[in-house]
């Protein structure tokens, strides 16, 4: 892989921007048939502590009707319980072929996978730790200006002046000089994209990261990359690449303007422990004690994962946009912060 990046690099000149490294070393990654999810692998999703994420996420996509569509399915943890929960349609799109022949090996005829968008979908698309792992340019504000920071064939930092799309939009962000950060245009082509494909109904995205006066917040100067494996996190991207994981915090507002600019409506934004307790995690937690006090337990630590400050409950976020939706979605009763983006 270090070698594929340096020829690549090497045919460019010298230089690649950083979005094109991790999208490189990414897609190498999740193109390995090794485990990277659960215990045993890199890190740990939601669905991957056990049933109750699914099974609360279940009570929100009953309200919505159509089929869903999940974006980026992982190991197929959650798909096996949605479709257990719902009895709907379940459409898989995912771009590893070693992740989507574990998935076909779990859920077999369960769900349906695709090779591409469907053109005027109808129902709910869910992209949980999806857009995390979509590849980020990197910036710097310096004192004489914008740069881009991208990788030269040392696999190390080399910066250049910004350009075109990339520098209108970090001119647009306030900063203290100097700044590192990352700026996610692929994840806003992304949206506007399926914004396009949406006739009608609703996208949930299920991430880590802030709206925009968060992202960029005076105090977070070194910005958001985060590298795992094995459980371990650290911030340099070019250890190994191709055998760990590297990620970005999400700009959900950035989401949410691509996605207006697509004509959607943005429906509701809000923490996930909120999100989790206006669709009933309490209830569920209560009928899988009725089920099997013996598993009570370990489903009670799962909760506490999900909804804790410390854990998953602060850092997570939902963000819901739609067209044609007339009825409030339950996950946004309250707390919802969607005026914050």
């Amino acid at each position: 892989m270090i070698e594929r990046i340096r020829t690549e690099i090497a045919a460019a000149g010298g230089w690649i921007s950083f979005a094109r490294y991790m999208e490189l070393a990414v897609g190498a990654y999740y193109g390995r048939s090794d485990r990277q999810f659960g215990a045993h692998g890199d890190f740990i999703t939601a669905p991957e502590l056990g049933s109750l994420f699914g099974r609360t996420l279940a009570r929100q996509l009953g309200e919505i009707e159509g089929p869903i569509l999940e974006l980026g399915a992982g190991s197929g943890a959650l798909a096996e319980t949605l479709t257990k929960e719902l009895e709907r349609e379940y459409l898989i799109l995912e771009t590893s072929g070693a992740l989507r022949s574990r998935q076909a090996a779990r859920l077999g005829d369960r769900v349906k996978f695709l090779d591409r968008l469907p053109e005027a979908f109808r129902g709910v698309v869910v992209a949980n730790e999806v857009v995390d792992a979509m590849p980020v340019h990197a910036v710097g504000w310096r004192p004489g200006g914008v740069v881009e920071r991208g990788v030269s064939t040392q696999l190390a930092w080399e910066e250049r002046p910004a350009r075109g799309s990339l520098l209108d939009e970090a001119k647009a962000i306030e900063v203290p000089v100097p700044y590192d950060s990352e700026i996610g245009l692929a994840g806003q082509a992304w949206m506007r994209s399926l914004g396009e494909q949406l006739a009608e109904g609703v996208i949930l995205v299920i991430d880590y990261g802030f709206p925009r006066r968060e992202y960029y917040h005076p105090q977070r100067s070194m910005g958001t990359l985060m590298c795992h494996t094995g459980h371990r996190a650290h911030g340099d991207p070019f250890e190994r690449p191709g055998e760990q994981d590297i990620t970005a915090h999400v700009d959900f507002s950035a989401l949410a303007s691509a996605a207006r600019e697509s004509g959607l409506e943005v429906l509701g934004y809000a923490t996930q422990a909120q999100f989790l307790v206006n669709c009933g995690i309490t209830d569920v937690l209560a009928q899988a004690n009725l089920e099997n006090a013996l598993h009570y337990a370990p489903i009670a630590a799962e909760a506490q994962k999900l909804l804790s400050p410390a854990e998953m409950g602060e850092l997570f976020k939902v963000l819901a946009v739609g067209r044609g939706v007339k009825e409030p979605l339950t996950g946004f009763a309250r707390g919802n912060r969607s005026h914050t983006l």
